[in-house]
């Protein structure tokens, strides 16, 4: 069976209005697929994009852009997108770019994302999407362990871009810029390229992505997926999602993170479905919502933090008569949010799971709509064996007690998880031991089969949308002279899951001030991505810690949840939003 033939039986399934047959066909897909042997050489953008949708569907919309600051619209169809793939391509061809050479991506929510995407996965090179929020700092860190080949960014990051190159000591094969900057080539120029490109030969195994993520110890780690744990593993993605071909999909995320690659990318154009990208400089959300309306999005997929948001509007004002499929992802969503929305739609939010390392893994697909339990992220998707163990890998099996959410590898290896952290063999070694993949999260599965998020088994935070390593803050912080140790925890908040805290002890001759808080504010403002800028700070005397010295970040939080519990006033605690001359930097 060729990989062609799942895609075509996942559209298939998808249409299916009857749910216990979708479920029943979904199930029987993934058994075929589990065992189903990868092809040597596998290229998504010739064979699927192209070979399929382009193909049958070319005049079919692909893509719906709009800048909700200027109400500037752009669309293009599968055709029209293939072809601006393959213009990209042919540049950086023309600039001795080449299979298996990386290519930055530090670019907003822009068509030319779509562009450069499809042209990496047809040339074969490495995808390495970057956050446009990064400072020069975390740019430089990443130019320094993986090697840009090439550089797509908006103009506004092009200086930050060309002072980490420098003090990297990095020169790449090609510039492109959007817009205008002098040694960078105007995006503008790529237009001219022919509109043909002969599509690499690339290996099942070859990794194509390359994602920074947070771990609880050191720098970002670089997770590596392949030919096809992305492009064949989203198949579970998209059967949660429950997107048709034809199928108006939106989803609120920016590119530099893989839920954009998740939802924005691969989850629609995997079906034949029309993806959507909304600009924006800051969230507007009745204008967010209204656009929703507008182009009569069928279905949309939105972290915690916006749900919160959308549904503190007057939703009776919206025409929702399109919605099918409402989504979410990022930790539990509260009833009172699901039964709002569900009123002014007539669909309930579906939560799902997954990570950076995967694809869809644990969630409620839509034969789940009107038999979810509020709070739960569903059952494990068919396409991985996912299972509870306790810290040794034993199998836990008794409902209620809380586990490590764990990939099982002997039965079939899931084709959705990650080939490795490139260049980092212990990381990938403590990761998958003993036939099981251990995700770093906790959860509990009830009587009736319903899992539940109990919440990570490490110290990164996941704070609305992001994951934050712990040290990476703190090796901001003990930069200031005024800082001499520094612990980061995550502490509970109703709105955004946790709020990245800071306990910091000074050193001689500094005293526990607001204008000593508000300076530490500033200083991490300034090399920190906003999502990792701490929210509190607390000066305190001492840490705790293990007898060989290393900090008890468990304790801090046992104790943060305690004291947020009994919402008392805490000595020596600063809070960001507190301070007004903080409002006009990083929010």
């Amino acid at each position: 069976m060729s990989l062609e033939s799942f895609y075509r039986e996942a559209m298939e399934v998808n249409t299916m209005k009857d749910m216990a047959k979708r479920e029943a066909a979904a199930k029987a897909l993934f058994e075929k697929l589990n065992k189903a042997e990868m092809p040597a050489n596998f290229n998504w953008a010739a064979e699927i994009f192209e070979g399929v949708h382009v193909k049958e569907r070319g005049d079919q919309m692909a893509l719906i852009w709009t800048d909700l600051d200027t109400d500037a619209e752009r669309k293009f169809t599968y055709k029209e997108l293939a072809e601006n793939g393959n213009k990209f391509l042919n540049f950086v061809r023309k600039n001795d770019v080449q299979k298996g050479d990386n290519l930055y991506m530090l670019t907003p929510i822009v068509p030319e994302t779509w562009f450069a995407s499809l042209a990496a996965l047809k040339g074969g090179m490495v995808a390495v999407p970057t956050a446009t929020t990064m400072t020069e700092r975390e740019i430089q860190f990443r130019f320094e362990t993986y090697t840009p080949d090439v550089i797509v960014a908006f103009e506004g990051l092009t200086d930050l871009v060309d002072d980490a190159l420098k003090t990297a000591n990095c020169t790449p094969k090609a510039k492109i810029v959007l817009g205008q900057k002098a040694g960078w080539t105007s995006y503008t120029d790529i237009d001219s390229e022919s509109p043909e490109a002969e599509a690499a030969v690339v290996g099942s195994e070859d990794v194509l992505f390359c994602f920074f993520t947070s771990g609880t110890t050191g720098l970002p780690k670089r997770v590596g997926h392949s030919a096809t744990s992305y492009p064949v593993g989203h198949l579970s993605t998209a059967i949660v999602q429950g997107l048709e071909p034809g199928d108006v999909h939106h989803n609120l995320s920016a590119p530099g993170w893989a839920k954009w690659a998740w939802s924005s990318f691969f989850a629609p154009f995997n079906l034949g479905a029309t993806a959507t990208g909304f600009n924006f400089t800051a969230l507007d959300v009745k204008k967010y919502i209204a656009t929703i309306a507008k182009y009569k999005v069928n279905s949309f997929c939105a972290p915690p933090t916006a749900w919160r948001a959308f549904v503190g509007l007057d939703l009776t004002q919206f025409d929702f008569t399109a919605m099918k499929y409402s989504l979410s992802a990022g930790e539990p969503l509260n009833p009172e949010v699901i039964e709002q929305w569900k009123k002014a739609t007539n669909t309930e939010i579906r939560d799902f799971y997954g990570q950076t390392e995967s694809t869809c893994m644990i969630g409620n697909p839509p034969w789940m709509e009107g038999k979810m339990r509020f709070g739960s992220f569903g059952y494990p998707s068919y396409m991985y064996d996912a299972i509870l163990t306790d810290d040794e890998g034993n199998e836990i099996t008794t409902p209620d007690e809380p586990g490590h959410i764990t990939i099982r590898l002997s039965r079939w290896r899931a084709l959705g998880l990650f080939q490795e952290y490139i260049d980092d063999d212990a990381k990938t070694e403590a990761a998958f031991q003993n036939n099981l993949y251990f995700t770093g999260d906790k959860a509990s599965f009830d009587a009736d089969g319903y899992w539940w998020f109990v919440g990570r088994s490490d110290d990164v935070i996941k704070s609305s949308d992001y994951r934050v390593g712990p040290f990476e803050v703190e090796s901001a912080l003990v930069e200031h002279p005024a800082v001499m140790e520094a612990a980061v925890v995550g502490s509970p908040d109703p709105k955004r899951y946790q709020l990245v805290k800071a306990f910091v002890i000074l050193g001689q001759g500094y005293s526990p001030s607001k204008e000593l808080a508000l300076e530490l504010f500033k200083h991490t403002i300034n090399v920190l991505a906003k999502f990792k800028i701490p929210r509190i700070i607390e000066f305190v005397d001492e840490l705790p810690k293990t007898i060989s010295g290393k900090i008890r970040r468990i304790e801090l939080r046992e104790d943060e949840e305690k004291k947020k519990k009994e919402e008392g006033a805490v000595a020596h605690e600063y809070f960001y939003h507190q301070f007004p001359e903080l409002s006009s930097k990083k929010k």
